[in-house]
């Protein structure tokens, strides 16, 4: 890989920097799963430091992984020019727009309008804007739970009482009754929206495409608007695959995604949203230009080398996290629940059978010196659990796996 002060010389700034010469043949490894305790290095962003000394984060949706280079070499060429950007002026999503029709053109199959596409800081803004103009307070929001637990805070903080659809164990991994939610839909008059996180988070489940159209029928039925997060979707194992709900239901659909959680950067705060419902694109279009604010510079120019040139390392990264994610099952002690998800990188885990004093993450944080997500903050369904992020190298994870299953056999 040529080094990034050459790649920059040879790329003067544009109002978009393509890095075509990057050679990932060398560098084909990246170095992702060389990481130990004793080499992480000091990290500054939330995950690491909230944790603590001596604590192993394994909570807040952040990788371990260094940055893709292709995407390190972007920023790096942009930083040459960090005035206004040329597509600043655009009302919807500039640049990203085209490149997002793109990617969900090759890895999906849906031809996706880039004329459709508007852009946000992230996701949670995005949610909570398209539930501001298309939804008024006391009027219900149906959901899968346990769930991500911004968006449970968003429905609390915005009045939109939340119909729960409880993800079930079934076998191997989660489901959802969906006669049950035909039923609650039917008994919620003021229930227009469904809010679907698909693949799913906490659980990881990609959900089939029987378990979509059923939802896609349901949607029909009661005249939902339907608010698709699919921001994990390129975290998806074989032989599971991502059906991106806008294949089924196109003029019901508001798909929301972004490279942050693939490509490990959430703190670039860019994320696009495909408004496929014609009224809802005029009413977002009828708002007044700045109001809901706009990608920063460095976001854009990092999703833009992400979608184009990150995949190698994207690969990469999978097949890590495809053993973490199998490591846990063998590592941790039967007494502990845990489904392999079908994508993300994160684990729900079960502790209700430990008979545990409290939370378990508080228990492990103090007994284990490893940190996790608090399952009651997933609202319904998320007491007695625990989230585990796995996307860390192997010595990290297997050390992590070490001590939480260290102090439950001292229990």
């Amino acid at each position: 890989m040529k080094a990034i002060t050459d790649c920059v010389a040879a790329h003067p700034v544009t109002d978009h920097f393509y890095p075509d010469e990057y050679d990932v043949s060398v560098t084909e490894d990246f170095g992702l799963d060389d990481l130990t305790l004793d080499t992480v290095g000091p990290r500054l962003g939330l995950k690491w430091t909230e944790a603590g000394d001596g604590v192993i984060p394994a909570w807040v949706a952040d990788m371990d992984f260094p940055t893709a280079p292709a995407i390190a070499e972007a920023i790096i060429a942009r930083a040459g020019d960090l005035g206004y950007p040329r597509w600043l002026t655009d009302p919807a999503a500039g640049p990203l727009a085209e490149v997002f029709a793109e990617r969900m053109a090759t890895r999906y199959g849906w031809r996706a309008d880039p004329a459709h596409v508007h852009a946000f800081t992230d996701v949670n803004q995005a949610l909570q804007v398209l539930l501001h103009l298309t939804t008024r307070p006391g009027e219900a929001v149906a959901a899968h739970v346990p769930a991500y637990s911004p968006f449970i805070s968003t429905f609390t903080s915005m009045d939109r009482p939340l119909l729960a659809v409880p993800m079930v164990p079934d076998g191997e991994s989660w489901a959802f009754d969906v006669r049950r939610l035909a039923a609650d839909l039917s008994a919620a008059p003021h229930c227009r929206t469904l809010l679907l996180v698909n693949p799913h988070n906490p659980t990881g489940r990609a959900f089939t495409e029987a378990e979509l159209t059923a939802l896609a029928e349901l949607a029909e039925r009661h005249d939902l608007l339907v608010l698709a997060d699919e921001i994990h979707a390129d975290l998806t194992y074989a032989p599971a695959r991502h059906i991106p709900f806008a294949t089924l239901l196109p003029d019901r659909t508001v798909t929301f995604t972004s490279a942050t959680k693939a490509f490990n950067l959430g703190g670039v705060r860019c994320a696009v949203a495909h408004v496929g419902p014609p009224a809802v694109r005029a009413t977002l279009a009828a708002q007044p230009a700045h109001l809901y604010g706009s990608p920063n510079l460095l976001g854009v120019e990092a999703t833009l080398a992400a979608w184009r040139h990150g995949d190698p390392w994207l690969s990469r990264v999978l097949a890590i996290l495809d053993r973490n994610r199998r490591m846990v099952a063998e590592r941790l002690p039967d007494t502990v629940g845990y489904r392999v998800p079908d994508a993300t990188y994160l684990g729900w885990l079960d502790f209700r059978g430990l008979s545990l004093p409290e939370d378990p993450a508080e228990f492990l944080r103090r007994e284990a010196r490893v940190l996790l997500s608090s399952g009651p903050s997933f609202g319904p369904g998320g007491d007695g659990f625990a989230r585990l992020n796995f996307a860390t190298s192997g010595p990290i994870m297997a050390e992590a796996l070490s001590r939480v299953s260290s102090a439950l056999a001292r229990l």
